[in-house]
């Protein structure tokens, strides 16, 4: 039972020391986040955002090219560029 405890009691010191290390070591270089930052940024992005409405595509897959564009111009052009099989 002794081992047990003195087992996890370095463990446990071994976790706040490697805590302490990431603090000290790395501190990072980023500004705080304050209320007047968060609002700064939710009023940029609204700007952004209703300034350039891009337009939405019509058929997105088929920008992608996963699915045909118009099924209509398909079907047409098929049936005339090539013989129907089996007749």
């Amino acid at each position: 039972m002794q081992r047990v405890r003195i087992g996890l009691t370095g463990l446990a010191f071994v976790f706040v020391l490697v805590l302490l290390a990431a603090i000290f070591i790395n501190p990072s270089d980023e500004e705080p986040i304050t209320a007047d930052t968060v609002e700064q940024q939710l009023t940029a992005e609204g700007n952004e955002a209703a300034a350039a409405e891009p337009a939405a595509p019509k058929e997105p897959l088929a920008e992608l090219g996963v699915a045909p564009g118009n099924i209509d111009s398909n079907s047409t052009a098929n049936s005339t560029d090539r013989p129907t099989p089996g007749l």
